[in-house]
């Protein structure tokens, strides 16, 4: 989107003067466009720089010359990734998410290699056939537990997303000290071949549960978000930056409770453990978009939240299967009624930017540039599953469900046609 000059000086409250001054002054910064009839139209880049400017010209009474050095040091934040010269190193790569990712990646961006770090050889297969042995993909065997082969993965890498991990919430609790390893112990290990090999940037996939935990999964995510926060200053002189995304339940993702309540719709009757319970719901489009708006904004040491819509799972289960019996069996041990994606004592340190949430770091080494537009939240917000501004009705969880299905149909189709 484009504005005019008078809405950018009402967005920041300048005179229109002013910021056809600074335009001139600094023209390798502020870029606007022109319409036909010549006139400006400025970008959300632009107003970003210009509000820098504002904040280091009348807030720290830096000289034109000075705000302009202090421009330069953080301009490559400022612009746009060429990710055709970007390679990527991608954690966990076999997940749900790690395949849509790539396959975004592949048909808009063009990223010079994506390397898929895991486990399992035959998801590794099945992933190479899925890709039609896209040259542009490379397949490395490897656990986040061993360092050693993780900072072999990561020689020549750019960009990591590190989204390998044990989420199950029930099987973490059953395996406590496994989740230890690959959740923390994994993340501590992803840090250090980070630095160590001189990767630019990383992005680690947080979870709603790691805000005030009641489970393991949670707790260890917990101390995963913590780790990466903390990597930045860890990092010293290396320039490595760390940024963590946080969202809830991702429709269609494997772990997600679609296929159960489709499976369970045979016999008649869906199990749901309250009929209270709200969770937030975010379709893997929308966490890939997250994951790059991340990367283009981050300075390191950021958890980006995305604004999304909550349900009711009870909604969920009468848009399946609206002629089911629907049967409560209790909470199970470490879920709760509704999950939150900040906590109260993130509040204090959280603002409201580009269509998202941003929880800052508060920590002595933050250097903030690219938030100065970015609207404060009052110091005690709580962004919760039960207490959201968008909602998805039945009606539209038919549409998204039964949609998604018909998607499915399709590329198998297109599978079996090929």
């Amino acid at each position: 989107m484009n504005f005019r000059i008078k809405q950018v000086s009402q967005e920041l409250d300048l005179p229109v003067s002013t910021i056809r001054y600074w335009q001139g002054e600094f023209s390798e910064f502020v870029k606007p466009g022109r319409t036909n009839g010549g006139q400006r139209r400025y970008s959300h880049k632009d107003i970003t720089v210009l509000g820098r400017i504002k904040e280091l010209v009348y807030g720290k009474k830096k000289t034109i010359e000075q705000a302009r050095k202090i421009l330069n040091m953080g301009v490559k934040n400022m612009k746009d990734i060429d990710w055709s010269q970007q390679t990527i190193l991608l954690t966990g790569g076999t997940g749900s998410f790690g395949k849509h990712f790539c396959r975004i990646m592949l048909e808009k961006y063009n990223p010079r290699v994506i390397r898929i770090y895991s486990r399992d050889e035959l998801k590794q297969h099945e992933m190479r056939i899925a890709f039609n042995d896209d040259d542009r993909l490379r397949f490395f065997i490897g656990d986040v537990r061993d360092r050693d082969r993780l900072k072999r993965a990561m020689e020549g890498v750019d960009m990591v997303v590190h989204a390998a991990a044990l989420k199950q919430v029930p099987a973490c609790e059953y395996n406590p000290f496994e989740a230890v390893k690959t959740n923390v112990h994994g993340a501590q290990n992803v840090i250090d071949a980070a630095i160590d090999t001189g990767v630019k940037k990383v992005i680690a996939l947080s979870t709603d549960k790691a805000v005030n935990p009641v489970n393991l999964y949670g707790a260890t995510k917990l101390c995963s978000d913590k780790l990466f926060i903390q990597g930045n200053a860890y990092a010293g002189e290396k320039k490595t930056r760390f940024a963590c995304v946080r969202y809830g339940n991702v429709i269609g993702s494997r772990g997600s409770v679609i296929p159960l309540f489709l499976e369970q719709k045979k016999s008649g009757t869906i199990t749901v453990t309250d009929d209270r319970m709200t969770r937030f719901w975010i379709t893997l489009e929308a966490a890939v978009e997250l994951v790059l708006k991340g990367f283009y904004y981050m300075e390191g040491g950021e958890i980006f939240v995305p604004k999304i819509p909550s349900m009711r799972i009870s909604d969920l289960a009468r848009a399946i299967a609206p002629e089911c019996r629907i049967k409560n069996i209790g909470i199970r041990p470490g879920e709760k009624l509704h999950e939150a994606l900040t906590g109260e004592d993130e509040g204090r340190n959280s603002i409201s930017y580009k269509g998202m949430y941003v929880i800052l770091p508060n920590m002595s080494w933050w250097n903030r540039k690219n938030y100065v537009d970015g609207k404060k939240l009052p110091e005690n917000f709580i962004y919760t599953s039960d207490n959201n501004d968008s909602w998805l009705g039945v009606e539209e969880l038919k549409k998204i469900v039964f949609g998604m299905a018909d998607n499915k149909k399709k590329e198998l189709q297109l599978a079996v046609n090929a």
